[in-house]
């Protein structure tokens, strides 16, 4: 493998941490990416007069929070699609991958920047609120993330993550199609809800209430997706037979097989591509790493591959009043997990509950 080639793919959020591709350096090569990634402060440090030393000195374990978000226009307060916790072991060469329910009712504290008095709502509502900005301007996706990493940290007892990431979902279109599209395996039949075969739009019902037409789908077994069907299947929950549980374990596996598909020859030998590949990554990424740089991260975690990340499903169910659906909540094994990652024992605990284990296929 050429040298130039050795730089780590860091794709969508997750790939950052996962490409393991033995970053050594090739200040030539770095200075042509490293501020293709937009970086902003995530975790309020610089409102609290924090200064973290810039160091490379990054040691586990490591707790980085992971979030999706699709934005329709500027003035959209942004919606946490996507909500993922990479917990790194403390030799940063194994991983568990977790999602958090984006309807998991939880309370959302107080946050001032925003003008928000807390409350108890939906999860994915807390980067909506903390992404308000008095006085009429436009919402701040970075200012969001603040107030939900902070809703996180009281859910799961994370104290504090070690770094941040914004992905743009329509970025992910990009970087799919750079790479020349993703091999995945699918594990159960899915139908479109939004696109039809061709990959345009389907058609709003009159009136609302859901689309018309023929439907995109994606049949079980092996298959290459381009860009807008990576994208379109990883959105799909209705009609699955778990609903967002599937689309959360999808979506943990499609991070899995872009991984896969970053380390490939395919890409990291063809310096069009990765050139390609890397911008787009570049161009769908908001990071913060608290001092630390995507490069600090990635030479770090360079013995990380994606078939050593274990991904973890947490149950959960639905809750109602009055007859009517409000959320999800978590089964107690779910806390359970979450006080053997506060207590270090998480391998063990794991071991005793393969159950929480989602399969690649």
């Amino acid at each position: 493998m050429p040298r130039w080639a050795r730089i780590c793919t860091m794709l969508g959020a997750v790939l950052v941490f996962v490409s393991g591709a033995g970053l050594v350096g090739f200040e030539a090569v770095l200075a042509r990416y490293e501020g293709a990634v937009q970086e902003a402060d995530l975790f309020g440090d610089e409102a609290a007069g924090a200064t973290p030393e810039k160091t490379s000195d990054i040691k586990g374990p490591l707790d980085i929070l992971l979030v999706g978000i699709d934005p329709r226009t500027p003035e959209w307060s942004p919606l946490a699609d996507s909500i993922m916790v990479l917990h790194v072991n403390e030799t940063l060469d194994s991983a568990y991958l977790f999602s958090m329910p984006r309807d998991l009712l939880v309370k959302i504290p107080a946050f001032p920047k925003a003008d928000f008095k807390g409350g108890t709502e939906k999860l994915n509502a807390a980067m909506a609120h903390g992404s308000k900005v008095p006085g009429g301007k436009l919402p701040s996706a970075a200012q969001g993330f603040e107030l939900l990493s902070k809703t996180v940290s009281e859910v799961t007892g994370i104290e504090r993550f070690d770094a941040g990431a914004i992905i743009n979902f329509n970025g992910f279109r990009k970087i799919v199609d750079a790479m020349g599209g993703v091999d995945m395996y699918i594990d159960t039949n899915v139908k479109s809800e939004h696109r039809q075969p061709d990959g345009t739009m389907r058609t709003l019902k009159p009136g609302g209430g859901g689309y018309t037409g023929p439907q995109a789908q994606y049949k079980k077994g092996d298959a290459h997706l381009k860009g807008w069907q990576a994208l379109d299947y990883v959105r799909q929950r209705y009609g699955l037979p778990n609903g967002d549980y599937d689309r959360q374990r999808h979506q943990q596996q499609f991070v899995r097989a872009m991984a896969d598909q970053a380390l490939s020859k395919d890409v990291v030998t063809n310096p069009i591509k990765l050139d390609s590949v890397l911008r787009a990554a570049g161009e769908s990424l908001i990071f913060n790493g608290r001092g630390h740089d995507l490069v600090d991260f990635a030479f770090a975690m360079r013995g990380l591959r994606s078939d050593s990340i274990q991904m973890i499903k947490l149950p959960g169910g639905g809750v109602t009043q009055g007859g009517s659906y409000r959320g999800e909540k978590f089964q107690p094994i779910a806390e359970e997990f979450f006080a053997a990652l506060k207590a270090g024992t998480v391998d063990s605990f794991v071991i005793n509950n393969p159950e929480l284990l989602n399969k690649a296929r």
